[in-house]
């Protein structure tokens, strides 16, 4: 039951990335170093023109870890790490602070996720029985898990459960 939640609650976050991979529609950025643009989001692809550091740009799409952007002199597929989108940092910055337990501490974490479903895979999605008895047949004891942990030098730690919404 806790891992089909699990999956649910996995789903869900996968809708949302999808949501905001559409609004990032029109996005200004900029190259962080310089790069190939290439006509296909793959490292193999042919050349459609070079990026040149600190060069403006303009983000059209993302898929995986590549972004399409357009430059003044063209336009093609470049690393997700080479481009610095403008305007990050400040949206939801609070409410990332106290999801990521990052409020406060000043320090600051750059992640890139790139692997997940496309929005055309989570639209043509079906239920598979067999995959989720698969899931459950991971599931272990909890004496087990604390076997496994201790094994491994980890040391329990008791965290208290956030207040529910009134």
């Amino acid at each position: 039951m806790k891992q089909r939640k699990f999956i649910h609650i996995i789903a869900a976050m996968g809708i949302l990335i999808s949501a905001s991979t559409a609004c990032m529609a029109a996005e200004s950025g900029t190259a962080l170093k310089a790069d190939t643009l290439r006509t296909q989001p793959y490292a193999d692809a042919k050349s459609s023109g070079a990026l040149v550091k600190n060069e403006s740009l303009q983000i059209l799409s993302k898929k995986g870890a590549w972004l399409q952007v357009k430059t003044k002199k063209a336009t093609g597929w470049v690393r997700l790490l080479s481009v610095k989108r403008a305007g990050t940092g400040n949206a939801l910055k609070g409410t990332m602070d106290v999801a990521t337990g990052r409020a406060g501490t000043g320090k600051v974490v750059s992640t890139t996720g790139i692997r997940g479903l496309s929005a055309e895979e989570l639209k043509a999605a079906k239920f598979n029985e067999a995959e989720m008895n698969k899931l459950d047949g991971y599931a272990v004891n909890k004496s087990v898990a604390q076997q496994f942990a201790t094994s491994g030098g980890l040391s329990s730690n008791q965290t208290a459960y956030l207040k529910g919404a009134k």
